[in-house]
């Protein structure tokens, strides 16, 4: 049958790093190429225990169907969490739990973009969201990634080139791909011409419970007192990926807007998986923030230190991290990253991913690669690093 699929996904690729974790499956093979948690970030135990009580107390309550904005428990202590911890939400937004943190990208996109819409995005950025934004017909355009965050004479030109253009969206801390954190004067900047110009931020926040180095930097949601800033947060990378609970904190109108949305996707969110993050938001929580930090600090320690001895004298550059699960290496002037990511993964048993997997524009080119310290063993990274050690001088001399 010659089958007729929509304009959205017709042209859409597999993402590249889903790919590549084919190839990284094998028991030989060292992997840089996740994006997921650490093992060791588990709470498995205290999960269980959460998980058997709701069970044995509730059960009706976590079985049966509930309300698509999400387990008011959960809610309120989201809500509140945010306001006094991190200044985030005011009277005039709401609160609604989603399927992880991107499927606030999903429906906020439904609620407020047409086919041919603009959506603005650093460069590079999330291939999730990306990939979703290409899917529901939106016009992309990217804003190239600086040391301190996005080129905001960049996004400037783009907000006065495009006049259909719906939100920005932004990961300011800890970028994913390339670890930056954007520093307060661009979060200003950028509140600024997002005002100026009438254009909504969708803020994506998975990473900023993971600073274990520098200041926290307040959301540019706590600049938010005109109704103009979405904020996207999970609980994927502080409590489970599997459980796919995430939120969003925006404006009641728009909100309201996204909960219809939902309603059409999935009715609701596991309330069994809502229910688990509740209890253990209102357990230590702080405590369990603390581990997390520590674990990563000494994760993303190793990998810089590593990528000084084995990639540096080789004329691989980085940024330097201060949370997340990310470091971002750009490779020497000339060099043809994907023949480094081909052979990397194919002759010394080491997968990275590509830079190009995470570019705007699909087809560019990229001279970068994205490393992950969460899920290596130690024993793992010194290994790994080594062997890509050996192909940069291999390919790159010194």
């Amino acid at each position: 049958m010659d089958y007729h699929f929509s304009d959205g996904l017709r042209d859409l690729s597999p993402s590249a790093i889903r790919e590549i974790l084919k190839y990284a499956s094998g028991s030989d093979i060292i992997s840089f190429a996740a994006g997921n948690p650490s093992p060791e970030a588990f709470p498995v135990d205290v999960v269980a225990d959460i998980s058997d009580k709701i069970l044995r107390d509730r059960p009706i309550d976590a079985l049966q169907y509930s309300i698509t904005e999400g387990y008011a428990p959960l809610r309120a202590n989201v809500e509140k969490r945010m306001k006094e911890v991190y200044g985030v939400g005011g009277d005039g937004d709401a609160v609604l739990i989603t399927a992880g943190a991107q499927q606030v990208m999903s429906l906020m996109t439904k609620t407020l973009c047409n086919p041919g819409d603009v959506i603005i995005a650093e460069d590079p950025s999330f291939i999730g969201s990306l990939n979703m934004f290409r899917s529901l017909n939106t016009k992309l355009v990217g804003v190239p990634m600086e040391a301190d965050g996005m080129d905001m004479n960049a996004l400037e030109a783009a907000l006065n080139k495009y006049d259909n253009v719906r939100f920005i969206y932004t990961i300011p801390n800890f970028q994913n791909p390339t670890g930056v954190t954007m520093s307060m004067a661009k979060r200003e900047k950028l509140y600024a011409l997002a005002k100026a110009h009438g254009v909504m931020i969708l803020e994506d926040n998975p990473y900023g419970d993971l600073r274990f180095a520098g200041e926290d930097l307040p959301a540019i949601k706590t600049m938010d007192k005109d109704g103009i800033v979405t904020y996207a947060g999970s609980f994927s990378k502080v409590l489970s990926p599997g459980l796919r609970v995430g939120y969003a904190i925006g404006p009641a109108a728009v909100i309201a807007k996204m909960t219809v949305a939902k309603q059409g996707e999935d009715v609701h969110t596991n309330i069994w998986a809502q229910m688990i993050s509740d209890e253990f938001m209102a357990g230590d929580f702080d405590a369990h923030l603390a581990y997390l930090r520590e674990l990563y600090r000494g994760k993303a320690e190793l990998m810089m230190a590593l990528i000084e001895k084995e990639l540096v004298p080789a004329g691989i550059q980085y940024y330097p991290v201060e949370g997340g699960l990310f470091v971002w290496c750009k490779l020497p002037e000339g060099a043809n990253m994907k023949e480094f990511c081909t052979r990397a993964v194919k002759e010394k048993k080491v997968a990275v991913v590509p830079g190009n997997a995470f570019t705007v524009d699909e087809h560019a080119e990229s001279d970068s690669i994205r490393l992950n310290y969460s899920t290596p063993t130690d024993e793992q990274m010194i290994e790994g690093m080594a062997r890509l050690g050996d192909l940069a001088r291999e390919m790159f001399g010194a």
